[in-house]
This record gives structure tokens, sequence and C-alpha cells, in this order.
């Protein structure tokens, strides 16, 4: 087996683990956010040029609640995750 570079593309480098707990609510908001302004607009609209135009603004604006949103509640989540769940 190879090892894993250590560059994320290019030269790049990876960027040290501290940075996992912005990163990983980045891009599930991001992600998440894309794909329910997407379902909405394609219910809307129906699959068309106008739904496909509209997208990315729409998605733009619900990152940016998204994104502190997922942030502000990651502890709440956290906190009742660790009420249901019993740890090995």
């Amino acid at each position: 087996m190879s090892t894993p570079s250590p560059y994320i593309v290019g030269r790049i480098p990876k960027l040290p683990p501290k940075y996992a707990l912005i990163v990983m609510p980045l891009l599930m908001s991001g992600m998440m956010s894309g794909i329910i302004c997407m379902v909405n607009l394609v219910r809307a609209l129906g699959w068309s040029r106008a739904a496909l135009a509209a997208w990315p603004g729409t998605w733009l604006l619900a990152w940016a609640v998204a994104f502190p949103t997922v942030l502000l509640v990651i502890p709440v989540v956290k906190c009742i995750t660790g009420r249901l769940v019993r740890r090995s």
C-alpha cells in the first residue's frame, strides 16, 4: 500500500487536524443546502432551465445561513446524541 499524500492537490498541503472542526461542517452544510435547494426548486419549477438558473444563487444564500447554523447547533446535537447513544 502506498502512503497517503501530504498534499490536497499539486503542492497545496493538507490542513492540520485542528481544522477538521470547521472543514467538516463547511462541507456538510454546503452539500446539504445544495441538495435541498435543488429538490425544492425542482419541486416548485419542475426540471427546467429556470430551476437550473435559479439554483446557484439560491444555494449560496442557503449555505450562508446553513453554515453558521450548523456551527451553533453542533454542541446541542452532540449533547443529545450523548444522551441517546450508549458508549462502548
